[in-house]
């Protein structure tokens, strides 16, 4: 396997096959406390930019998701007026893929491999999303590779939403943060709009288990956010 994107590709599953799911599932179910604020956190403040570029909805948009996992955040754009038909999610993992489609609505589309390898059209799409898929790429080029695989597919007027670590993760070898200047250096042509968001998820979970409401007070507090929101407009 001499192609650096193939490898990578398959390091991220041996690192994804290393993690314990069901703790997973547990962690990021929303009826915990902090995973259900960081959950909502987002979605406003990704509502907010879309709603800061002009968008009042999301209907006749076409909307595709890199590293679309079970399907959660796919459902979320259909909740918010997305069309299925109009839905994209693009998936490594093979049974993820068969979590999302269980999930999904049938009209909905799923393409099951690498993302850079993937058949999209040029200017296809008026968003991309990207929710902590960068910070498990840990060779440069390959992350080139997939936001320059990105942008093509982005039309004028459209842009990539990222989602990711702001700060390393010092018990998590497996992924990295990506700076503010690396969203840039990746998206050079895109006008950026950057959030900072979500509590430090170790502090968050603790929180929550005092009281469901404290994660959020302390998301007050800009310096305790680990995550960054960032709209990469193509005008």
């Amino acid at each position: 396997m001499s192609d650096p994107a193939e490898r990578e590709a398959q390091a991220v599953a041996e690192r994804y096959a290393r993690r314990d799911a069901d703790a997973d599932a547990r962690r990021y179910s929303l009826f915990d406390a902090a995973a259900l604020q960081a959950h909502q956190e987002r979605q406003r403040a990704m509502l907010a930019l879309w709603r800061a570029h002009g968008w009042a909805g999301l209907a006749g948009r076409d909307l595709l998701e890199v590293g679309c996992g079970g399907g959660g955040n796919l459902l979320d754009l259909l909740r918010l007026g997305a069309e299925p038909g109009r839905v994209t999610g693009l998936e490594l993992l093979p049974e993820r893929v068969i979590a999302a489609r269980a999930v999904l609505p049938p009209a909905a589309r799923l393409i099951e491999g690498d993302a850079i390898a993937a058949p999209l059209p040029d200017a296809s799409q008026d968003a991309v999303l990207a929710f902590t898929v960068f910070s498990s790429l840990l060779d440069d080029a390959v992350q080139h590779q997939l936001a320059t695989a990105m942008w093509r597919w982005v039309r004028p007027g459209g842009g990539v939403l990222a989602y990711d670590f702001a700060v390393d993760n010092p018990g998590n070898a497996d992924v990295r943060a990506v700076s503010a200047s690396r969203w840039r250096a990746l998206f050079p042509q895109a006008r950026c709009t950057v959030r900072r968001l979500t509590l430090a998820p170790p502090l968050a979970r603790a929180a929550g288990r005092l009281h469901p409401g404290l994660p959020g007070l302390l998301n007050l507090l800009p310096l305790l956010r680990t995550h960054r929101l960032c709209w990469l407009q193509k005008t």
